[in-house]
């Protein structure tokens, strides 16, 4: 095996501590032939189809990616800004906040970088870049707050194949979900309680979270379990009973099912048992993206209405506000702990020049 190198690493840069957050991906531009690497991509990963190789092979390549791109083209249309996707422009601003929190807190010590699952930047040549830099210790931090295979398991998937590839491999530490940390729920239910003091309550609170195929939950992944937690938890905070909230699952594909209740079959039928105004929040997304945007905020919103629904809010993501960048620095600060960083230049400059290293 032939392992990678760290260009532009010398013996006499300090050693720092890096933090890498994620998120699943955006493709470079709302066209199709910008949609169709970035689903090829998406859609390969064993994690996230978790079907016999070749036949999704067949599949994959013969019937979605000559279908899917253009739909998903023209969706990604109506979310796109000049800065980009909504996702990237979002956790790009989580990350630049993180970073200044940490440079106030740690001074130069630690370096704070984004990554991509799936397209741009890459987890690769983000963590080629931050180990070019002098990082000899690494957390990487998903941006799922709730455990899944498909989505913090092949994050992870992603950091270990780049370290097959190292010879050199930086101490490091990986956070893998805080679904029930008292912050997040906290900046969850003040997101909310900040919505009802601008535009008063609904009969009802959505909380909808990304889907996965029932098939997972049964051979034990824990998301399921989760984002139930996640919801009443909320709820705690909230002070709300049983029948003013409901979790629900949204962006199913294919045939097989998925975990249930269904948002969009949820919202058809609200209508028709007296619900006539609902507010739709979103907790299992850190950042508000074409899943959130557009299909709750939009599609969604068409079929409560269709269905007799009188009025429907989304509540916008944390995204980049104050509240959620506290909780995700004392995350950061939490797993840091133990970690310490010197400048030891007089030691390593001694060592160069007893060794006659030119470094």
């Amino acid at each position: 095996m032939k392992y990678a190198g760290n260009p532009g690493f010398s013996h006499q840069q300090a050693d720092k501590i890096g933090v890498i957050v994620t998120n699943l991906g955006t493709p470079n531009a709302p066209t199709k032939g910008a949609l169709k690497p970035y689903l090829k991509e998406f859609l390969s990963d064993p994690r996230v189809v978790e079907v016999p190789r070749l036949l999704w092979w067949l599949i994959l390549n013969g019937v979605i990616l000559n279908i899917r791109p253009g739909r998903s083209a023209k969706a990604y249309e109506t979310v796109w800004s000049e800065q980009g996707s909504p996702l990237m422009v979002h956790t790009r601003a989580q990350a630049q906040a993180l970073a200044a929190r940490c440079e106030r807190e740690f001074g130069g010590h630690v370096v704070v970088d984004y990554a991509m699952r799936y397209g741009d930047p890459a987890v690769t040549k983000v963590i080629e870049k931050m180990l070019s830099q002098g990082v000899r210790k690494l957390l990487v931090l998903p941006l799922y707050p709730q455990y899944s295979a498909s989505t913090v398991g092949s994050t992870f998937d992603a950091v270990a194949q780049d370290f097959q590839q190292r010879r050199w491999l930086p101490d490091f530490r990986f956070i893998s979900h805080y679904h029930d940390r008292p912050g997040y729920i906290q900046a969850v239910a003040d997101s909310i309680k900040q919505h009802w003091n601008n535009h008063g309550r609904a009969d009802k609170l959505i909380m909808s979270y990304h889907g996965i195929p029932m098939r997972y939950l049964m051979n034990g992944d824990p998301y399921h379990c989760e984002c139930l937690k996640t919801s009443r938890l909320v709820a705690e905070a909230l002070g709300l009973n049983n029948a003013e909230y409901m979790t629900t699952f949204q962006s199913r594909f294919g045939r097989e099912e998925w975990l249930k209740p269904y948002t969009d079959e949820t919202l058809k039928s609200l209508p028709g048992e007296g619900v006539k105004s609902i507010q739709v929040v979103c907790p299992g997304f850190s950042a508000d993206c074409l899943e959130t945007i557009e299909e709750i905020g939009e599609e969604n919103r068409d079929y409560f209405l269709q269905a007799g629904g009188e009025r429907y809010e989304y509540i916008p993501a944390l995204n980049s506000e104050p509240a959620h960048i506290d909780m995700l620095f004392d995350l950061v600060k939490e797993n840091l702990h133990g970690w310490q960083v010197e400048d030891n230049a007089e030691l390593r400059g001694q060592l160069a020049k007893q060794y006659g290293c030119p470094l």
